[in-house]
């Protein structure tokens, strides 16, 4: 299959930076564990949201679906509006996006900072809220294009395609468990996808918020993992190949992801500190020697005003 190339050529200066992230080593000394990590921050956005983008705004330019005087319309809770800003004035798109207001403020920043309209709404901050929004101004306005990541193939099928191959062929060897949170759902089930078709024995597990759960009877409340299914089961999760859970509070992550800043210098966001630790506990019940893959997913720095970061105190001075 031919890949879309962008009709603006100024949008290949970014695009070029999207994916082929590298995967790195993580060893814990003092669990004695080894994790491996795929480096998704290191897309130009900050965030694994950036291949998402990438795939789908090439291929609706490509089929025609995306006009000049066109407005790129996405519900986020903050990585992928980042993403379609990002991408969108690469491409010299018009780009809207809705996001909670319980979104951070950086992620509202960066999104208008790179020329997108942002527009917030309430409702406990539910992705269900944003998307029946998306859909009713779209059909309002001809001029709204929705790439709908919570439910178009293409994001599974990018993932399949792109991160859940490197992810293959970086790991030189047997994967014996893979494990991520999920949003949308497209990541975890793309590279699951590509993981069990080359080994099929591989245990894919899907992170989940200890607060709040996605278990029947159990109510969807704030949580600190942003960017994790919030109460919502995205439809691409439906046919992912799972085989188990696993629960990581948000306390959990938030101790992994500055462990993560402090003892490997990796700045990154509290979704990534989650799917570490589940990684870590995986790790602690897998086989020796057992190959457990996770990703690390954004940048810590829209994440500044969230408990991530500790309350600043008073420096002292010298001299």
């Amino acid at each position: 299959m031919l890949k879309p190339t962008p009709k603006n050529p100024r949008a290949e200066a970014v695009l070029s930076l999207i994916g082929n992230t590298p995967l790195v080593p993580l060893r814990f000394e003092p669990e004695g564990l080894t994790v491996q990590v795929k480096c998704e921050f290191l897309n130009p956005s900050g965030s694994i949201k950036d291949r998402l983008a990438k795939h789908v705004l090439l291929t609706a330019e490509a089929e025609g679906l995306l006009q000049p005087d066109s407005i790129i319309l996405e519900c986020s809770s903050g990585n992928t509006g980042i993403s379609m800003a990002m991408v969108g004035a690469a491409m010299g798109y018009a780009v809207t996006i809705l996001m909670s207001s319980s979104a951070s403020e950086e992620r509202r920043r960066l999104i208008r900072q790179l020329g997108a309209e942002l527009r917030l709404f309430e409702k406990g901050g539910m992705y269900e809220t944003g998307i029946e929004l998306s859909r009713r101004m779209a059909a309002e306005n001809p001029r709204y294009f929705l790439p709908r990541q919570f439910e178009n193939p293409l994001n599974t099928e990018d993932h399949e395609r792109t991160t859940g191959q490197e992810i293959l062929r970086q790991s030189a060897g047997r994967i014996d468990v893979f494990v991520s949170g999920f949003g949308t759902g497209g990541t975890l089930t793309g590279c699951a996808k590509a993981i069990k078709k080359i080994w099929p024995q591989a245990r894919i597990v899907a992170m989940e918020p200890a607060e709040p759960t996605l278990l029947p009877g159990e109510c969807p409340c704030c949580q600190c993992i942003e960017g994790v299914a919030d109460g919502f089961v995205p439809p691409l999760l439906r046919d992912a190949p799972v085989d188990d859970h696993v629960k990581v509070s948000g306390a959990e992550a938030l101790a992994m992801a500055k462990r993560l800043h402090r003892e490997f210098g990796l700045l990154v966001g509290t979704s990534s500190g989650a799917n570490v630790a589940a990684a870590l506990r995986l790790a602690a019940e897998a086989a020796p020697k057992a190959t457990v893959v996770t990703l690390l997913c954004d940048r810590a720095e829209r994440y500044f005003s969230t408990p991530l970061f500790d309350r600043p105190g008073k420096e002292k001075t010298v001299g």
